[in-house]
């Protein structure tokens, strides 16, 4: 605990770069991944100090949703679970503009599962430090312009981002879900899709004016 308690310490003044807001782009390559099981749990969270209060239904939920509008894009040959356990958490409560306000920030630990090989892909739990992104709405800080469930939509979602980030590392570093060989073949497949279903987009537009 005092270690987390320290790390809130270190990132409530801190600026976030994450950029969440690319789900209506096609998602970055992740071989042959599609999403399994989607477990988020909070056995030890911690509050960290000047937040706002949450239960662990509340972060359940909006992890899961965060999850799942991510990685529910993909529809990869094979099955990965992934596990999330919630260590921590700053909401950020009103403070002095520009001077005091604090950041939100939220700790987890993830865990990648193989579900045809029945194992973990990472037997140490990898964890991440998320802090909110850097908006109109933040500079101030978020506790004088969100509410809390705007605070935690705001964090899951960059949670969310930062697990694609780590896997999609993974995948090229340890070969992951079929590493840049199962990319070629799911590039492929959507090409050939895509010219698949070209001729019945144009058999239903309708035809141009006879020339006279």
């Amino acid at each position: 605990m005092t270690r987390i308690l320290a790390l809130f310490c270190l990132v409530i003044s801190v600026a976030a770069c994450t950029n969440p807001n690319d789900l209506d782009e096609a998602p970055a390559p992740l071989g042959d991944f599609a999403l399994g099981h989607n477990v988020v749990v909070t056995p030890n969270i911690t509050k960290g100090p000047a937040s706002r209060d949450a239960s662990d239904e509340e972060w359940i939920a909006a992890m899961k949703q965060a999850v799942d509008e991510r990685f529910s894009r993909y529809d990869g040959d094979k099955l990965y679970h992934l596990g999330i356990s919630i260590e921590g958490y700053v909401l950020a409560v009103p403070g002095v503009p520009l001077v005091a306000s604090p950041k939100s920030a939220l700790i987890f630990n993830v865990t990648a599962w193989d579900d045809a090989a029945g194992k973990k892909l990472n037997d140490k739990p990898e964890q991440i430090t998320v802090i909110e992104s850097f908006s109109g709405e933040t500079v101030l800080g978020s506790g004088l312009t969100q509410s809390k469930e705007e605070q935690m939509r705001n964090l899951s979602r960059n949670a969310a981002k930062l697990i694609q980030n780590w896997l999609v590392r993974q995948k090229y570093q340890e070969d992951w879900f079929g590493g840049t060989d199962a990319d070629k073949v799911m590039a492929a497949r959507s090409k050939a899709a895509a010219r698949a279903a070209a001729p019945a987009v144009a058999a239903t537009e309708p035809a141009g004016d006879a020339e006279s």
